[in-house]
């Protein structure tokens, strides 16, 4: 189908029901100059790349709440990814360190489908992450289990059934662990390229810990900790050198080789529950929204313990 006149942009609820549905669910989205589009599923999963779209529709802002929509800057894509709350940030943020994603949207598309009784229903899932083989991941983030009640996990269980045509996945995240989620935000403050210092340095670093050591140690091995440390957590939130992410990150920590960005980790859709990926090779299954007091004083005490280094102090 083509793009859809005046009355389709506005999204009502009647013009849907009047949309061809026999042949099953339907997408919705913005093509590229932000024309809504309405196609067949089976068509759009073919042909659209929806990972370079705009939300198809806006997240909501809800007056009182602390963390309202913002933007996530990856370092995957070079762009801007869409959140709605501070829950659905820390997907896009352990998408971003997984080697074999090369697209992340929010909001791109909205699925339409009849239910039993012939009625348009529709669900636009908060996140899209495209992976490196052409298949791909749409998920939601809620902040709690309960979040959309009854009406979410229906959706969720048709939109399972559409992924699974199109050999995609559907996930239903849960919160990260709030040490998981501290450690990973603390990281991600160093996934900007600038981070990874002047030429050499990054080798450098990786070569220190060809062998495991402490965190601290291996910076001091390189050079200046305050140059050092940069590089050393931005080879950590690329994969290139590793640690458990699931305990406070401090100046001890043991720091090893990574599988770099090209290796092997599990993907983060590949369990059956709703676990996510730490980045090493295990997982952490969450139910507390995340916070990030317990890393940021682990980590911001090994780039404090580095300064009093520099100038002669313990």
């Amino acid at each position: 189908m083509g793009s859809k006149d005046a009355a389709a942009k506005a999204g009502g609820r009647a013009q849907y029901a009047q949309a061809d549905t026999g042949s099953g669910w339907e997408a919705v989205f913005l093509d590229p100059l932000g024309q809504v589009v309405q196609q067949r599923w089976a068509d759009a999963v073919l042909a659209v790349a929806f990972e370079e779209l705009e939300p198809v529709s806006a997240f909501p802002v809800v007056p009182g709440r602390r963390w309202g929509p913002g933007l996530w800057w990856s370092a995957t894509t070079g762009r801007h990814v869409s959140c709605g709350s501070a829950a659905m940030r820390a997907q896009p943020m352990v998408l971003d360190r997984y080697p074999k994603v090369v697209g992340l949207a929010g909001r791109p598309v909205r699925v339409l489908w009849r239910d039993r009784r012939g009625q348009v229903r529709s669900w636009t899932p908060q996140l899209f992450a495209r992976y490196r083989d052409g298949t791909a991941l749409l998920a939601d983030c809620p902040s709690r289990p309960e979040t959309g009640g009854q009406r979410a996990l229906e959706a969720a269980t048709v939109l399972q059934a559409a992924c699974a045509q199109a050999g995609w996945t559907y996930r239903r995240f849960e919160p990260l662990e709030d040490i998981l989620a501290a450690n990973l935000k603390w990281l991600a403050g160093y996934r900007h390229p600038r981070n990874a210092g002047r030429p050499g340095l990054t080798a450098a670093v990786v070569e220190a810990f060809t062998r495991p050591r402490p965190l601290i140690e291996g910076a001091e091995a390189v050079g200046d900790p305050i140059e050092v440390m940069p590089a050393v957590f931005h080879a950590l939130w690329h994969g290139q050198l590793t640690t458990p992410l699931d305990v406070p990150l401090h100046e001890r920590a043991l720091l090893s080789p990574g599988p770099g960005p090209g290796g092997q980790q599990p993907r983060p859709d590949s369990s059956t529950g709703t676990s996510t990926s730490t980045g090493t090779g295990r997982s952490a299954s969450s139910s507390a929204p995340a916070g990030d007091r317990p890393a940021a004083d682990g980590a911001g005490g090994a780039a404090r313990a580095a300064g009093r280094r520099r100038g002669g102090g313990r």
